[in-house]
């Protein structure tokens, strides 16, 4: 049998897109954007990873808990890029403050708040 020697890259973007839809938004948006590849970067800027974003991890040890390195990455390289086209943010209450200042989302219609507590939820939208 015979081996092929067909990449990843040389598919073309309808089948790319139809496989990274599999994955976590934030994944691919952490996965491709700004790693040299401009067919990538734009790929991973379509609307369909970038309309709605979930920075609530799957519960792991009664913990949500996303890696500041990629925390980092978002708040100052993605969400500046890709901001425009966010359309729902699902956050949580220790990350929602860097989130929400690390850029402007002019077409934001649902914020959800996960794991708040009535205090903290008060201190956001009173500014007691």
């Amino acid at each position: 049998m015979l081996r092929s020697n067909v990449h990843l890259l040389d598919l073309p973007n309808e089948i790319l897109l139809l496989i990274l839809k599999k994955l976590d938004n934030i994944d691919v948006l952490c996965s491709l954007s700004d790693i040299n590849n401009e067919r990538l970067d734009v790929l991973a800027q379509q609307k369909i990873f970038t309309n709605i974003l979930n920075f609530v991890p799957a519960l792991t040890d009664d913990v949500y808990l996303i890696p500041a390195s990629i925390l980092d990455r978002f708040c100052c390289d993605i969400l500046p890029r890709v901001h425009y086209n966010v359309k729902c943010l699902i956050l949580d209450s220790v990350h929602i403050t860097r989130i929400l200042l690390a850029a402007d989302y002019p077409c934001l219609g649902q914020l959800k708040l996960l794991n708040f507590n009535q205090d903290i939820a008060l201190s956001y939208f009173t500014g007691k």
